[in-house]
């Protein structure tokens, strides 16, 4: 690999080299090497490269069924960098796994282990709309109804973005089995809030029970809406949508 010299740097192939840019440099080597199909999957020395695409292509369809379990939450928005995020997340549970030999490690037997649903919890699904930081309180998960409490409840202190006049609190009860990828979702009614609201206490119960299909997500989610004309717009800027993992079962 060589950096182009002179005057116009050329993009494409020429004379079996490759002509490109490489971080805003132009680059030229030679065409052609690399790895083709039939050697990753018939050549021994490919093995760990076979084993990586494997556990990739397992992690990216867990990706898929949990990010559209998660709609009801961003439902109408789009996050610029949700699917890299949540690759992390699954990677590092699928590297829990100790059950499975390289190459068949899966994202279900790492949540079994004890780090498993800790990462599931603690992970920081909307970096730029921490729920637990616009909702400064404690919250309260029943064992039983599996329904969600703020006491203590202070619309002062709520962290409203610019320019939004209600919030949205969204909870709901994700039964999800990371083997089958099967997943059910129990959601309570959706409260919405004024800057205005007196209550010292919030409770979401979901309208309906998991089943125990697999893990159980107890999941809070924000979203702010601003009034116009007695109407509910809701904003969809990159700090105006929020979730989280209160619970793990």
């Amino acid at each position: 690999m060589a950096q182009q010299t002179g005057i116009i740097p050329l993009v494409g192939t020429l004379n079996g080299i490759n002509f490109y840019y490489l971080n805003g440099k132009p680059i030229a080597r030679r065409a052609g090497g690399g790895f083709n199909g039939k050697a990753i999957k018939t050549k021994a020395s490919m093995q760990r490269v076979r084993e990586n695409a494997n556990e990739f292509g397992h992690c990216s369809a867990v990706n898929k069924a949990f990010r559209s379990a998660l709609v009801p939450f961003y439902k109408g928005y789009t996050f610029t960098h949700f699917h890299s995020r949540l690759m992390g997340l699954f990677t590092r549970l699928k590297a829990l796994d100790t059950t499975h030999k390289r190459g068949e490690r899966c994202v279900a037997s790492g949540i079994e282990q004890e780090q498993g649903l800790q990462l599931l919890q603690q992970f920081n699904y909307t970096p730029a709309c921490l729920v637990r930081q616009v909702l400064p309180f404690e919250f309260g998960v029943s064992n039983t109804d599996l329904a969600l409490s703020i006491a203590d409840f202070d619309i002062e202190k709520v962290g409203f973005v610019e320019g939004a006049t209600h919030i949205a609190l969204m909870f709901g009860v994700l039964d999800f089995d990371f083997n089958s990828l099967v997943y059910e979702m129990h959601m309570a009614t959706t409260l919405v809030l004024d800057r205005f609201y007196a209550g010292a206490t919030v409770t979401l119960e979901p309208n309906t029970l998991p089943s125990g299909l697999g893990t159980t997500l107890c999941v809070l989610g924000v979203r702010f809406y601003q009034e116009v004309d007695g109407a509910l717009y809701v904003l969809n800027a990159k700090d105006s949508v929020g979730i989280a993992v209160l619970k793990c079962l």
